[in-house]
């Protein structure tokens, strides 16, 4: 089991977290994006999780929880695991893109107010604001996953295509 996951099942943000394992938000940031945690941090998270230590193991730069449900074969864990962690970056993908808009409905009109108070005569703000829009724009339909020219289905192919034979 991730961090990121447990740390959504308790509700907490990475700042809870890090306050309640002693270790930095950038440390929590890390270990979510899979930089491999230390003992101690691993302790820490462990203790805060309440998760025996011996039961986590690193399974390439993540860390992973070793107990799968009863019955539950070792393929159909991965598979709970992946569309887990798709769900999860699917949502962070969201967030940033709703963040994002917030940030533009701050900062544009601001930049219109410092445009009628310095230069009335000509509204350079609609330069940053177009620009902007544009790229919110683009980030919005890569997070709903509108068009997906380059999604799963195209990298697929590619791999295919370079390995010579189907995955």
């Amino acid at each position: 089991m991730n961090v990121r996951k447990l740390r959504l099942q308790k509700g907490w943000s990475q700042e809870q977290l890090a306050e309640l394992t002693g270790l930095s938000i950038r440390t929590i940031s890390r270990i979510e994006r899979g930089r491999t945690p230390s003992l101690e941090s691993r302790n820490a998270l462990a203790s805060v999780f309440e998760i025996d230590t011996s039961q986590w193991h690193i399974e390439g730069s993540d860390m992973e929880s070793t107990t799968s449900g009863p019955g539950a074969t070792s393929r159909q864990a991965a598979q709970v695991d992946v569309e887990e962690q798709q769900a999860i970056e699917y949502v962070r993908d969201v967030k940033a893109f709703y963040t994002n808009i917030l940030t533009y409905l701050v900062i544009i009109p601001f930049l219109f107010v410092i445009n009628w108070m310095t230069s009335p005569g000509y509204t350079w703000a609609w330069w940053p604001a177009i620009g902007w829009g544009v790229g919110l724009l683009l980030q919005g339909l890569n997070a709903f996953e509108c068009f997906n020219v380059f999604g799963p289905r195209w990298e697929k192919r590619q791999v295919e295509k370079r390995l010579g034979r189907k995955l």
